[in-house]
């Protein structure tokens, strides 16, 4: 029986470290750690995951891949200064942001790179493998929490699925956080399935989608005819930037509408847009506009506005991925890990919308993980 991952080193290879998400997941670990946080936002620190055998937050190491190069201490800095970071946590967790900075190797492919994708490809897997080697990790998860990107089109890989395909040929797990392509793309269906390696994904819920998951099973069970359901997203950073596109944004959207449909059980009329509005920065807001009947033909209005920050609602989602996702490897699970559905708007394998049956889903998976861990204690088979 390998060692147990609570007390052996476990790696988290983030796509985009150096990213504002990246950087408050690295910084808040340590921050958690340190015991100067408590775990808001972090599921996997309740009751229900107790005995589950998941990595302590103390055993985690960061690295991973950027494009751009401004260091992981100055970024943090920087969202100290715009109200994301707590004042003086910085400086605080000044060495392990530094020693994540450490680890982080450029990613691509950049303006003039030559390489082909399985030039590509093999860099990056080496470059896994050599932070899982000299660091001494039991084994590492790559979680891509990179911008979006443009959907895929052809047979040509895109950076996320670059990046994916990496993670499998280094054996590592995968978590696309992103609406990105990452596994997504045909052309490494048959790689992911004979990999033998969990994974989960896509697009973290983070905000409008997880009122939505919510909402939109309220409406069916009270019965209640939703007419129409339409909604803004007001963003800045580089979220803002990137969502932009037309393409970028509708691959960002397609998630949103998705939960409705599956949850109502029909599409209502109705869009979401996405305005870059770069004055907001880190922060966001997303409001929704719902047109429903009532009884006898009642017309009636339901609107929500969410206003948040992104990094920050998306990094203890972040944290608590790569912890599940990290044990699932551990347990010898395989395949797309659909329990973890309660996390995304675009869940891989066979998951409910309603975030009530999610959240089932997930309480029921760390019940599968105290399951195997007996098995592993005792010896059975798993």
């Amino acid at each position: 029986m390998s060692a147990s991952l609570s007390r052996a080193r476990a790696g988290v290879w983030l796509i985009g470290a150096r990213g504002s998400v990246a950087t408050t997941v690295v910084a808040g670990c340590a921050a958690v750690t340190a015991g100067l946080h408590p775990p808001t936002g972090m599921v996997t620190e309740t009751p229900t995951f107790a005995d589950s055998g998941l990595p302590a937050l103390s055993t985690l190491v960061f690295g991973g891949h950027d494009t751009v190069d401004c260091p992981l201490p100055k970024r943090a800095e920087a969202l100290a200064a715009g109200g994301v970071l707590p004042p003086g946590l910085p400086a605080a967790v000044a060495s392990e942001l530094a020693a994540a900075e450490r680890e982080i190797r450029p990613g691509g492919p950049a303006p003039g790179d030559g390489r082909d994708e399985e030039e590509l490809i093999a860099a990056f897997a080496a470059d896994i493998r050599d932070f899982v080697g000299r660091c001494d990790l039991t084994r590492a998860v790559v979680v891509n929490v990179a911008s979006t990107e443009p959907p895929a089109t052809g047979d040509t890989l895109a950076p996320s699925s670059l990046y994916a395909a990496a993670a499998l040929r280094a054996g590592c797990p995968y978590v696309n956080f992103t609406p990105s392509t990452g596994l997504h793309h045909p052309a490494l269906a048959s790689a992911a399935a004979a990999s033998g390696l969990p994974y989960a994904g896509r697009d973290g819920k983070t905000g409008q989608t997880l009122l939505r998951s919510a909402l939109g099973p309220m409406f069916a069970q009270r019965a209640l005819a939703v007419r129409a359901w339409s909604g803004t997203n007001l963003l800045g950073g580089g979220d803002g930037a990137s969502l932009s596109d037309p393409a970028a944004a509708a691959a960002k959207n397609a998630g949103k509408e998705r939960v409705l449909a599956d949850t109502l059980g029909t599409a209502p009329e109705g869009e979401v847009h996405i305005d870059d509005v770069p004055a907001l920065g880190e922060w966001k807001t997303a409001w929704d506009h719902v047109a429903f009947d009532g009884f006898l033909g009642a017309r009636m209005v339901l609107q929500t506005i969410w206003q948040g920050c992104d990094s920050a609602l998306a990094a203890p989602l972040v944290l608590d991925l790569a912890r599940l996702v990290l044990r699932a490897h551990e347990a010898g699970l395989s395949g797309p890990l659909g329990e973890l559905g309660f996390y995304f708007k675009d869940p891989v394998g066979d998951a409910p919308s309603a975030l009530g049956e999610q959240y089932a889903e997930l309480v029921g998976f760390a019940q599968r993980l105290r399951d195997v861990r007996t098995g592993e204690h005792t010896g059975e088979p798993r």
